[in-house]
């Protein structure tokens, strides 16, 4: 019969084993648990809010599902790839999409361009930078809003702001908002008056730059644009790049602005019917949810690949210190 210390050192080994194959110990499963506890709120919303409602999008995407229907009472048919098939087809499709594009292209480079402009600028030490770091991150905070959108409206308008200013000049402009030519173009203004989200991440990211690279450069005599393209933008690219990722996909979501700038008809002439409007008319006006869902899952699938593709672009332009 083995000893009390003999049967206390095999239990220790039988331990010290258990935790050498990774074996959580009871502590670490009370620890664990309570990690639990405390995320379910969050895993519960996740799951109910978001995967949830995706998963039953991506169903009705294959089917034909009117939204003042229940889909337990009156299951959805079943269609296969006749949603996709219809957005091929579908010209007010097309339509939205080339506008959501052009809005895309357009507006996030110019929006991100003032913002790296303005950033620079408040990176030279000015007096005051917090007041003027605040005042330029304000529209950022209020550009989404439903009371921005409206007040776009009086600005562009035909007896709005811009043309009052016009006026002056002797200059009879047009309604912006209501010219086919020139709607889309206001908001995209209003998009890039947005950028003080992106101008804080630059302004931070400037920060970041140690001053030794540029006393370097300017004992070698590299003038202020020499120090700007060979030291801060190649260092600032990984900003940049984080940047345009997000801005993109902001871009592509993009709906309020548009609702209230056009009035929920995306005119004139459909020159403001930015996707997610479309999406919202058929889904919520005329109540085709099934095709809604196809054309949510689009959006998810070019938004991916938009992403993707600025991934694989950065290898060729996005510079790390490693």
């Amino acid at each position: 019969m083995s000893s009390l210390g003999e049967l206390r050192d095999i239990a220790r080994s039988s331990r010290r084993h258990r935790n050498e194959k990774g074996l959580p110990r009871p502590k670490e499963k009370r620890d664990n648990l309570a990690a639990y506890v405390f995320l379910s709120p969050w895993l519960i919303g996740l799951t109910v809010f978001t995967l949830g409602p995706m998963l039953w999008s991506l169903w009705f995407s294959f089917t034909d599902y009117n939204l003042l229907q229940s889909p337990i009472q009156s299951p959805p048919d079943f269609i296969g790839l006749e949603n996709y098939a219809k957005m091929i087809q579908d010209p007010e499709f097309w339509n939205s999409f080339r506008v959501t594009v052009t809005y895309v292209l357009a507006g996030v480079p110019l929006q991100l361009g003032l913002a790296l402009a303005l950033a620079l600028l408040l990176d030279k030490g000015l007096r005051g930078l917090s007041f003027y770091r605040s005042i330029f991150y304000l529209p950022s905070l209020l550009g989404g809003s439903v009371a921005i959108a409206i007040l776009w409206r009086q600005v562009f308008g035909k007896d709005g702001l811009v043309n009052a200013f016009l006026a002056i000049f002797g200059i009879d402009a047009p309604g912006w908002i209501g010219h086919p030519d020139y709607a889309l173009r206001t908001i995209i203004i209003l998009h890039i008056w947005t950028f003080g989200s992106p101008m804080v991440i630059f302004l931070a990211g400037l920060r970041q730059i140690p001053d030794m690279y540029y006393e370097a450069a300017s004992v070698d005599g590299a003038s202020r644009p020499q120090r700007f393209f060979r030291i801060t933008l190649p260092l600032l690219t990984p900003i940049i790049f984080f940047n345009l990722v997000l801005q993109v996909i902001f871009a592509f979501q993009t709906f309020t602005q548009a609702y209230v700038v056009s009035g929920g008809t995306g005119g004139p002439a459909d020159s403001t019917m930015l996707y997610t409007l479309l999406l919202y008319r058929v889904g919520f006006l005329e109540y085709d949810m099934g095709y809604a869902s196809a054309m949510a899952w689009f959006l998810l699938v070019v938004i991916a690949a938009f992403t993707a593709f600025n991934f694989w672009l950065s290898k060729f332009w996005v510079f790390y210190d490693d």
